[in-house]
């Protein structure tokens, strides 16, 4: 039996060696030559089917203005291996565009460059004097953006800076994104500062950084935000504690599930959710009692989180 299994064996290596040798004898005779380039090793598809490369034509043509955004994400997409010198300032400008798809296309463009973006008096350079000392707070809230979608760790202290120094609420948010972008809470946690920005639109953006950034020490922060005077900042904060998982906020959430301390169903509502997926038994009679709550909407989130305590 290992006898006639050596052998079947040895038919079989002998057989795909004959197989190699043949295509290569093909290839020598010019079906696929490796020199051939794209066009050659794809000869045999439909056009139609292959994915076109950008110029560096096409590329500039893109940053000549009156240009559809999508057009600007086609053409840059599909250039990304593209390197092009005298392109690069030329995208630069699309950074200050007011179309944010446009911006932020950009912005992924420039990265991928092995030059012209991150040496000194380049491009990163430029972004980072604009945020810094620019006069017009359109322009330092785009800078920021650009930083964040740059994904450079050194920009984290620049964006963290504006997020809580920058006297633009504006460039403050887009700061935020940028932190949230960067995937950090700031060196000397900014992100959960901002939580008490006089803004709401900036302790919104905080909300949204403080569940999605890897590290977040500033819980205590979230926690401070159920007894916001924003009802829109109430309920972000009560699901962001409930997606934490945060059990020490038990107590001052059960106080925004009863229409006696909390006016708002959506507030309610989103409490009730965090108490169930919190999932503290002592949270339990608040629950129950707002199965009895006047919104449906609440009853119903109450129904759902006595099935998670």
């Amino acid at each position: 039996m290992r006898t006639t299994f050596k052998k079947f064996a040895t038919l079989a290596l002998t057989l795909g060696a004959v197989a190699l040798h043949g295509s290569l004898v093909a290839a020598d005779e010019g079906s696929l030559n490796v020199h051939d380039g794209r066009s050659g090793v794809y000869k045999n598809l439909d056009p139609v089917s292959l994915e076109d490369v950008s110029t560096p034509t096409e590329i500039k043509a893109v940053t000549m203005g009156n240009v559809a955004p999508m057009q600007i994400w086609k053409v840059l997409e599909h250039g990304e291996r593209v390197e092009c010198l005298d392109c690069i300032p030329r995208v630069k400008e699309l950074l200050w565009e007011n179309d944010s798809r446009t911006r932020e296309i950009s912005a992924w463009w420039l990265r991928r460059r092995i030059f012209g973006v991150f040496g000194p008096g380049q491009v990163y350079e430029q972004v980072l004097t604009t945020l810094h000392e620019s006069d017009d707070d359109r322009l330092r809230a785009y800078a920021a953006e650009a930083v964040g979608e740059f994904l450079v760790s050194s920009g984290v202290p620049h964006v963290a800076q504006a997020a809580v120094e920058d006297d633009s609420a504006r460039v403050r948010v887009s700061a935020l994104k940028a932190l949230t972008r960067l995937n950090n809470e700031g060196p000397n946690g900014e992100l959960g500062i901002a939580l008490g920005d006089k803004e709401e639109d900036v302790r919104l953006a905080a909300l949204h950084g403080a569940l999605r950034v890897h590290v977040f020490s500033g819980v205590d922060q979230v926690v401070a935000l159920i007894d916001d005077p924003s009802a829109m900042v109430r309920r972000k904060a009560a699901r962001t504690l409930g997606a934490m998982g945060a059990s020490d906020a038990v107590m001052g959430l059960v106080l925004l599930t009863s229409p006696d301390t909390e006016p708002d169903a959506s507030v309610r509502a989103a409490a009730v959710t965090a108490l169930g997926r919190i999932a503290d038994n002592t949270a339990r009679p608040s629950v129950i009692a707002a199965e009895e709550d006047p919104d449906q909407y609440v009853r119903d989130a109450a129904r759902i989180a006595l099935r998670q305590l």
